[in-house]
């Protein structure tokens, strides 16, 4: 049985500029913002979301951040290097390249993984220490549509770390080995992530993978009280000033499924507290 692909959405990153030395930059610092709400409401509403599937595996939110803090340290070539390799790892896939542009497009995915694998690996070759790391893991997660055990066997030499680009990598290998239903081992990957203090991947996320990991080995007890704990505490968390804060795509999820699996323990969670002044008018559908 062919394996079930996951969609995709992927982000660029965004660099400084440097008037004594050129650096890579692309349309990018101005949507930024715009990117990652609009994959956010396609994938969970989260800013912290994880984009798995057809050879990538990117965070959004995570990557941004990611890469704001690594430019302000690195030099200018590795930085455009990189960044030169990432954007052909987001270049177009059509049969009909737009006449007169000079971006890179491909036919295939596997086109384009190849080209950006062959980048990533240069950039590594060339640069040390945080870059290499860095060009190594994205070497590895677009090569997860290729050669699947290659990408796995990367993943795990890099997961060995415990800084960024290993949380990273032990959260993609996590994803390979359960789409392989290596169930244990995924469920051990979760976890260990899920004691982090700062996994990078949010915490719901990684919970609610474990809750499905339950859910598939037949543990519903399992899952259905690592959902509670899930949208209990989605429900009773407030900002700043106090206020309720709206559910994220993943909690609501969790509600979703904790109904189906447990509505007894579903209905002890109380919906979050309405900012609304109590009597205010409430609008008609459709305004009036």
């Amino acid at each position: 049985m062919a394996r079930k692909r996951r969609a995709v959405e992927t982000v660029n990153p965004s660099v400084t500029d440097n008037k004594a030395t050129p650096r890579y930059a692309d349309p990018f610092q101005q949507r930024v913002g715009k990117t990652i709400e609009s994959a956010g409401s396609k994938l969970d509403g989260q800013g912290r979301n994880i984009l798995y599937g057809l050879g990538a595996l990117l965070v959004l939110g995570i990557i941004v951040g990611w890469f704001l803090m690594w430019n302000g340290r690195s030099n200018a070539v590795a930085q455009t290097d990189l960044g030169k390799a990432i954007e052909t790892s987001q270049a177009q896939i059509t049969d009909t390249p737009t006449a007169g542009s000079t971006r890179k497009t491909f036919k295939t995915e596997n086109e384009r993984a190849e080209a950006a694998i062959a980048e990533f690996q240069q950039v590594a070759e060339k640069h040390g220490g945080d870059v290499r790391q860095k060009a190594r893991y994205f070497a590895a997660v677009n090569r997860i549509s290729l050669d699947r055990n290659a990408a796995a066997a990367e993943l795990e030499s890099l997961a060995a770390s415990n800084d960024e680009v290993g949380k990273l990598s032990k959260y993609a290998l996590a994803n390979i080995r359960l789409d392989d239903g290596k169930l244990d081992e995924a469920l051990t990957m979760f976890q260990d992530l899920v004691k982090m203090d700062d996994p990078l991947v949010a915490k719901d996320t990684i919970n609610f993978a474990i809750a499905n990991i339950y859910e598939k080995q037949n543990n519903k007890q399992g899952a259905a009280d690592v959902l509670f704990n899930l949208v209990k505490s989605a429900s009773e968390a407030k900002d700043l000033e106090g206020k309720p804060v709206t559910l994220s795509g993943t909690a609501q999820s969790a509600k979703e499924k904790l109904r189906k699996m447990d509505p007894v323990r579903a209905a002890q969670i109380p919906e979050p507290e309405s900012d609304m002044p109590v009597g205010a008018p409430v609008e008609a559908p459709g305004g009036m």
